[in-house]
């Protein structure tokens, strides 16, 4: 099984006239399981799709595990298809796997060792026995039909076509394929609404067994503490995208601190920024050359007025500096966090009605992962 780790330094893609990510990196080791997590638009599935290969970085580099999949919610399953097409699909590889490594060792036995083509042979057997190994393919099947239990099909025939399943048996049919077959591999994001507790809890518990990275978006929560050892928060901060070890409930309270230092911060600049203006602007004024003398000022005056000017002068240029290093570095504001006033909501309806929602569709999320 491979050990490699996923490795992403300052990625930058736009889309459009948007860029969506700018110098993200991100490193994910074997047994880490990655969260991404953010409003919508944040690019969780633009980063997926570069680390997965699926598409390219305007900048930045990235270095890939083998058999790094990526993996959609949807499967590409029309209604007239069967259980036994979506079985075949997730089996495929580690049929094609066993078949090739009965033809090899077919061909080996009709070789002579001290043929030219026998080293070729024993290379391309010893590759694919690798592979075959890595998947545990000799036991891809009996996997699908655990799965398929764990679902609540499997006692269902395998030539039903999808469009004559429920509802809800179509929609757990349409878990992905890696979920029947490679080990290394998993199956979506967080668990849909579709799936009953023993269902959620069979696709949390294989994503916690996967030995390869693993790199998830997600919405659900409850899913992320479940089954994330790491998130990575895409929303806007002061220095980008920012890693927390932990589950989503460790994600909250850290993110919680560090919004208030945020707040903080930015409440200490302000006020620092309004003490330098005055410092500059009224300061200044006030010891510009040709001001009438004080009383208190006239004995003495021109032994003393040169030095004073010349003291406040340096004053004001010093916070005129501070004033631009500051203006120039500021961080922003924090961006106001969404709520939901039901009362607002409440008071604004008719009849009572809060939301009413007909023919909505969300579209599948999508994950990443390998080993």
């Amino acid at each position: 099984m491979s050990t490699s780790a996923l490795l992403a330094h300052d990625l930058v893609r736009t889309l459009g006239t948007r860029r969506v990510l700018d110098g993200v990196s991100l490193t994910a080791a074997p047994g880490h399981r990655i969260g991404l997590i953010g409003e919508n638009g944040t690019g969780k599935s633009t980063l997926l799709r570069l680390l997965s290969g699926a598409d390219k970085p305007d900048a930045g580099t990235i270095v890939r595990p083998p058999e790094l999949g990526f993996l959609h919610q949807e499967m590409p399953f029309n209604p007239a298809a069967k259980i036994a097409d979506v079985l075949d699909d997730a089996l495929r590889e580690a049929h094609e796997d066993l078949a090739e490594l009965d033809r090899l060792s077919g061909a080996l036995a009709d070789t002579q060792q001290d043929a030219p083509e026998y080293a070729d042979l024993l290379a391309a057997y010893g590759e694919r026995l690798d592979r075959a190994q890595a998947s545990d393919a000799w036991d891809a099947d009996r996997r699908a039909e655990m799965v398929l239990a764990g679902l609540g099909l499997g006692g269902l025939p395998r030539e039903r076509t999808l469009a004559s399943l429920s509802g809800g048996q179509r929609g757990r049919s349409r878990s992905p394929p890696s979920w029947y077959g490679d080990p290394r591999r998993c199956c979506s994001t967080s668990p849909p609404n579709h799936l009953d507790d023993a269902a959620r809890d069979l696709r949390e518990e294989q994503l916690r067994d996967l030995p390869g990275v693993v790199v998830v978006a997600s919405h659900d929560r409850a899913f992320l503490d479940a089954v994330c050892t790491d998130l990575i928060d895409l929303d806007p901060s002061v220095a980008g995208p920012s890693r927390y070890g932990g589950n989503y409930t460790d994600y909250q309270a850290a993110k919680r601190a560090e919004r208030e230092r945020w707040q903080r911060r930015f409440a200490e600049e302000q006020e620092e920024l309004a003490e330098l203006r005055q410092s500059v602007e009224v300061t200044a004024h006030e010891v510009a050359p040709g001001r009438a003398r004080r009383d208190n000022e006239k004995m003495g005056y021109g032994h003393t007025a040169g030095r004073v000017q010349n003291q406040i002068s340096r004053r004001v240029r010093n916070a005129a500096r501070r004033l631009d290093e500051l203006e120039r570095e500021q961080v922003g504001e924090p961006p106001e966090p969404l709520r939901f006033r039901v009362t607002t909501l409440a008071s604004t309806t008719a009849e009572g009605i809060l939301v009413s929602m007909r023919d909505i569709r969300v579209p599948g999320q999508l994950m990443l992962a390998g080993s």
